[in-house]
Order: structure tokens, then sequence, then C-alpha cells
């Protein structure tokens, strides 16, 4: 295991807790004999089973990611089978759908989701503040005021061109 990143060092701390956090599912899949299916799947699998197939863009909003990291995702998926693409209303358009492969997989994925939410819970209860209500407070505190504004108060100027 690697060092833990100094307490300054926000950013590389939360790409270090989400590694392991991933790490720990993907084992996980491993195990349950899924070793192509990623934790970042199954956001977009809950939204296509409760929705049905959705353009990218819709996907997108729906799961609360960027367009292109939905994008990238559908691709992973779709290399694993798991998704298909169709041409939407226009040509910029691209619908994605399951596939049987991945509706038989869905028992297997809804029970390790529960198990994990279980998890997360028992988690939650050895932090001071559960996870997820302290994430969601970072970002309505960052909706308020961006950190690069936070920045510029204290005071660094920006570089100019020369």
């Amino acid at each position: 295991m690697t060092a833990t990143p100094d307490r300054e060092a926000l950013g590389t701390l939360l790409r270090h807790v989400l590694e392991l956090l991933d790490g720990d599912v993907a084992a996980v899949y491993t195990d349950l004999d899924l070793a192509d299916y990623r934790p970042r799947y199954s956001p977009l699998v809950r939204v296509l089973v409760a929705d049905g197939p959705l353009p990218i863009r819709d996907l997108a909003t729906r799961v609360g990611v960027t367009h292109s990291a939905a994008s990238q995702t559908v691709a992973q998926m779709s290399r694993a089978g798991l998704v298909t693409l169709t041409p939407g209303a226009d040509g910029r358009q691209r619908i994605v759908a399951l596939t049987d492969r991945a509706r038989a997989l869905l028992p297997v994925i809804e029970a390790e989701w529960a198990a994990t939410t279980a998890a997360m819970r028992r988690l939650d209860a050895e932090l001071p503040v559960p996870l997820a209500d302290e994430l969601y407070a970072v970002l309505a505190a960052l909706r308020r005021r961006p950190l690069r504004d936070r920045i510029a108060d204290t005071g660094l100027a920006p570089r100019r061109a020369p």
C-alpha cells in the first residue's frame, strides 16, 4: 500500500481515497467473476435500468458527470459488451442501451450495489460525519464560491502574459 498523502495535498488525498474505494469494489467484481466490470459502470447501468435507452448527454446529466466522462465510460462498457450505441435524432447524438449480457448480470450487479451500500453505511458509522454528507457539503460550498476565487482571496496575483 502507498503512503498517505500530505494533509494539504487535498486533490491527491481525494484521489487516494477514491482509488482505495474503487479498488476494493473492483476486487469484489473479480471475486464475482466480473473482472471486466468497473465500479464506474454501475451508476450508468442503474439509470439505464430505470429509464431505458438514453442519449449520452442525458445519461451524463442523470449520473452527474460531464458528457466527456460519460462518453468514455460508455465506450468502455461497449467494448465489454454491456451497452449498444445507436444513432439518435441527429448525427451527433448516440443512444445508449443495455445489452442482453448486461441484463443477465443485473442480479449480481444489484446484489453488489446493495452490499457496497451496506458496507458504506458501516464505514460512515466510524466517521465523524457520513462521507457523502461531507462531500455534498463541499460541493455546496464550492458552488457558492469556487476554489479559484478562494485562492485569489489569498492575494496570489494572476500571471500576466509577456
